[in-house]
């Protein structure tokens, strides 16, 4: 009767202590339910989303260097002069005086091979009065004024240069969100494998406190018939402590996966504090063939950050392009064609405008050189450092690249190898403890050999399982550092 009350209250005091756990309304998941929650509400992931959308609009914004300008002005005038006495005192200069009425509009700006462009129309009206006349007169004009660089800003200005950084930035940003995608899915791969981890340790746990509590009942039993001191019942009580604590912490560790778990998977943590994941995965030691030659060749072509790099580098190329161009001094075409037209009326003018028949026209050159370029010729050398830094930094990116999935590869390798390793030690350690109580409950073992081997048994259970948990752990470091995380997982990122 004792030796039941005993195996009752052990269980009880392994159920109050999980009370927070078990309270909770439990829920099953998947890795692929715990991917898609992460993948919707993880505040990284939804963090990163908004920098393509912004590159986008970064974009679209540099386009307005193209963008047309429109303006219109008018102007009144009016003016006073003359007046007073000529060299013969007899005679005056009349007064005369003005006023004018002018308006002017006008298009203008940049094609995308650089012509600059000026389409301007004016209409004016001048009246007043001189010696005692009166006059009116009404002139006009329309024309287009074009600019076209031949050397500075020929193949590239600074609204190219601007375009073409916005749209490798856009790019950037694009990889950068395909990297914290699979750094979500490995943190939520870990995260999910260490709950399972946790919850088998806490049942390893358990069982190790019912052997030694039912060790203890049964040690009682026999220091009660004589059969056994009184001093081995301390033993085994001390043991029992000692797994007490250790369940105690295994349970702790149950609820800190709990959270880590809930954290990478949800934005709103207060709605998920109550919900207890169940896990429906088991961990399981999948056989997978490792070619480090592809590995590379994945990761070579995969990997967001090397892509990044290549894209830096081709940032730091446009530039130098820009700086280069920059030196040349400026040599451009220039040119105007237009219609004037002049009339007592406004409607003469225009007349006149739309007939084209006063037509005025100019072309040439002009050539602009800087005495010095010393500016220009600094930048230049300083871009072309930049670019060779950034080429030894994507050669150095991509050999660290390169000793990353070497080591994955070995440490996938290796932690497979110790599931078997562990397993076996753990089939190891269950028969000799079996043999061992056998042994004991004839009298040929004492207490603290029994003892140990409880202990050897509890630490197998629990290195097997931690090396099953660090094998599929493996497995997903090594698939992002292959860049082949998203593959994997069959995960597609979308750019808005």
């Amino acid at each position: 009767m004792k030796f039941f009350c005993a195996i009752f209250l052990s269980s009880a005091l392994a159920v109050s202590a999980q009370t927070g756990t078990n309270a909770a309304a439990a829920r099953d998941m998947s890795l692929q339910d715990c991917l898609s929650q992460a993948l919707t509400h993880n505040f990284d992931v939804q963090v990163e989303r908004y920098a393509p959308q912004i590159s986008l609009y970064d974009l679209n914004a540099a386009y307005a260097g193209w963008d047309p300008t429109f303006n219109i002005s008018g102007r009144h005038n009016f003016n006073v002069s003359g007046g007073g006495l000529a060299q013969n005192p007899t005679n005056t200069i009349p007064t005369s005086t003005s006023d004018a009425n002018t308006f002017s509009s006008g298009i203008g700006g940049v094609l995308p091979w650089g012509l600059q462009y000026d389409f301007t129309g004016d209409i004016g009206e001048t009246y007043g009065s001189s010696g005692g006349g009166l006059f009116d007169h009404t002139s006009g004009s329309i024309g287009v004024s074009l600019t076209q660089p031949l050397l500075k800003n020929f193949w590239i200005d600074g609204t190219r240069l601007t375009i073409r950084l916005a749209k490798n930035q856009l790019k950037t940003s694009e990889q950068q969100l395909r990297q914290q995608f699979m750094t979500t899915i490995t943190a939520v791969e870990d995260a999910y494998y260490e709950l399972i981890f946790s919850r088998e340790n806490v049942k390893v746990q358990e069982q190790a406190l019912q052997v030694a509590q039912t060790q203890l009942d049964q040690d009682k039993q026999r220091v009660q018939v004589g059969s056994l001191a009184p001093l081995d019942v301390q033993q085994d009580e001390a043991q029992v402590s000692q797994y007490k604590a250790n369940l105690i912490s295994a349970q702790y560790n149950l609820e800190t996966a709990q959270n880590n778990l809930k954290n990478l998977i949800t934005d709103s943590y207060v709605q998920w504090h109550d919900v207890d994941i169940q896990p429906t995965a088991s961990l399981e030691a999948p056989l997978q063939l490792f070619d480090l030659q592809t590995s590379w060749s994945k990761g070579m072509t995969e990997r967001p950050d090397l892509i990044q790099a290549r894209l830096n580098l081709e940032q730091q190329g446009i530039r130098l392009k820009y700086d280069f161009n920059q030196l040349f001094p400026e040599l451009d075409l220039i040119g105007s064609y237009g219609f004037n037209g002049s009339s007592r009326e406004y409607n003469g003018t225009f007349g006149q405008i739309n007939n084209g028949n006063r037509p005025f026209y100019s072309y040439g050159g002009q050539l602009t050189i800087p005495l010095t370029q010393t500016g220009a010729r600094n930048t230049y050398k300083a871009q072309k450092l930049a670019k060779q830094q950034a080429l030894l930094q994507l050669k150095q990116l991509e050999q660290n690249a390169m000793v990353q999935i070497d080591n994955a590869v070995k440490q996938a390798q290796s932690s497979y190898q110790s599931v078997e390793a562990t397993r076996q030690a753990r089939v190891y350690a269950e028969a000799a403890l079996d043999a061992e109580q056998k042994k004991y409950s004839v009298g040929k073992s004492t207490t603290f050999t029994v003892l140990q081997l409880q202990n050897n048994l509890t630490a197998a259970r629990s290195q097997e399982i931690r090396a099953l948990a660090d094998y599929n752990e493996a497995l997903a470091n090594l698939a992002e550092q292959e860049g082949a995380t998203l593959e994997q997982s069959d995960v597609k990122v979308e750019f808005n």
